[in-house]
């Protein structure tokens, strides 16, 4: 397959902290639909996502419940893998950060970066955000607090530990950002890490004293201190394709497109893009930003009552149902609201009465009055559709296919063939109920191959495809 037929996109690696929740299965899910249409486009793919397993949230969250960390870190990831089957994802690659073939990758990109200047020693004091596992300026506090946490205590750090020199990288980085412009998307976010760049850059630290954070990567030749936790975690998305050692598989599938949330804009698109300048590689290809999934306009937390968990609704609705709510009514790049009320009604309208019925009636009609299956066409021009995917609108994508529904749903009712019984309106709308399932494919791929197995047999579902919920 031609190098320009390979794709590789990511997901953010998510903490162990907490278990998986619906934040976590949007970017899953979104990042599953671009995967899988780009499958149908004929590329090769390399979907990678895992698990970020260091850091002093995580050694502390595992102190708190009386567990050992490596146990507690084992415990977690199952809940995440788990996720594959729950989501029905086509990931290619799982990587953890504690895996030792990340290990050696990141403790191989500290030295290259430390061989090439980027990488000294001096005292460090600082307020920080455990958190976001992050150092705060007085600008992104209020009330001492930070903005993401503001539960939690600020600490104040003082040590010496070694620092990155990001500083050095201010115009490299805007020079990235004006020669790609479509580098961030949506471009409010481009504009908004081009802002935070222009205001000046600060060295940032890059590890910390063993003897107060042991749960980490070893800073090589420096047993005294651990790699700070996001200068570990980025490595894995070259880690993840064979770098350093295997210099034919990287450069097969890099550059990555990757997926983001909002509050990880500036370690995505300038910290990690900063990083890769400093080791001689190639920036990334794109960086997709995502909002945050909220309930009744207010961030979801266990003291509020508004956690919506995601296994259970695929518990109930099912997986295919779940991943439709997250293509159509979770915004591709802003804020979402969710209720569990909300996902109700979309699930009887959308697809127990508008898709699960259309289905129903076109292979009724099919089964009753057509002696063969129709005919489908090898392949099929799906570049309008391709077109609004490709350029990472979920939401756009999954509307354009609800509209053939709606018209062909629309043209039933005006033709009437079940007063008609005319073979060829039949095997029009069987035909064209084939293109919506092919369309349906990255997004609700169970669903898509359903229908299209009911054509292929000329058989009507035996029962309904979503049962309406009251």
């Amino acid at each position: 397959m031609s190098e320009n037929k390979s794709f590789y996109i990511t997901t953010t690696l998510p903490y162990l902290n907490a278990d998986p929740h619906i934040g976590h299965a949007s970017e899953f899910i979104q990042v599953d639909i671009i995967a899988r249409a780009k499958e149908l486009q004929g590329f090769e793919v390399f979907f990678n996502t895992g698990t970020d397993e260091h850091g002093l949230k995580i050694y502390r969250k595992a102190f708190n419940v009386n567990m050992d960390i490596r146990d507690y870190v084992d415990l977690y990831v199952l809940r995440f893998k788990a996720l594959k089957e729950i989501l029905n994802l086509s990931y290619t690659n799982f990587i953890r950060t504690t895996d030792q073939k990340h290990i050696l990758a990141a403790q191989a990109f500290w030295n290259v970066c430390l061989k090439n200047g980027d990488i000294y020693k001096k005292e460090y004091k600082a307020k920080y955000c455990v958190g976001c596992e992050m150092e705060k300026h007085d600008s992104e506090l209020e009330n001492n607090r930070c903005f993401l946490h503001p539960n939690l205590e600020l600490e104040i750090i003082e040590e010496i530990n070694y620092f990155f020199r990001f500083s050095k990288f201010q115009e490299p980085l805007l020079k990235l950002y004006r020669e790609n412009p479509d580098f961030v998307i949506p471009s409010v976010r481009l504009n908004e890490i081009k802002i935070f760049v222009e205001m000046g850059l600060e060295d940032f630290s890059i590890s910390r004293l063993k003897s107060k954070m042991p749960w980490g990567i070893d800073v090589p030749n420096d047993p005294d201190h651990t790699m700070y936790v996001w200068f570990d975690a980025l490595v894995n998305y070259i880690s993840a394709i064979g770098w350093p050692e295997n210099n034919k598989e990287f450069e097969r599938w890099w550059p990555v497109t990757q997926y983001a949330g909002k509050d990880n804009l500036r370690q995505q698109s300038a910290i990690w893009q900063a990083m890769l300048m400093s080791a001689g590689l190639p920036a990334s290809k794109q960086i997709i930003i995502h909002g945050h999934i909220i309930s009744e306009g207010k961030k979801m937390s266990k003291s509020l009552g508004n956690i919506i968990d995601p296994i259970k609704l695929v518990e109930i609705y099912g997986t295919d149902a779940f991943r439709y709510y997250i293509a159509r009514e979770v915004s591709s790049f802003e804020d979402s609201d969710v209720t569990l009320e909300k996902f109700k009604e979309a699930y009887n309208a959308n697809l127990a009465n508008g898709l699960g019925n259309l289905v129903s009636r076109i292979m009724t009609l099919a089964e009753t009055h057509l002696e063969n299956p129709v005919t489908i066409a090898e392949r099929e021009d799906m570049s309008e559709y391709f077109a609004i995917i490709n350029n990472f609108e979920i939401n756009k994508a999954t509307e354009y296919i609800w509209v053939k529904i709606g018209e062909l749903d629309r043209e039933i009712q005006e033709k009437k063939p079940w007063e008609t019984k005319d073979k060829e309106v039949i095997t029009s709308f069987a035909t064209k109920l084939y293109s919506i399932a092919r369309m349906l494919n990255p997004i609700m791929p169970s669903t898509s191959t359903k229908i299209k197995e009911l054509i292929k047999r000329n058989k009507k579902p035996d029962e309904p495809l979503f049962l309406r919920k009251d």
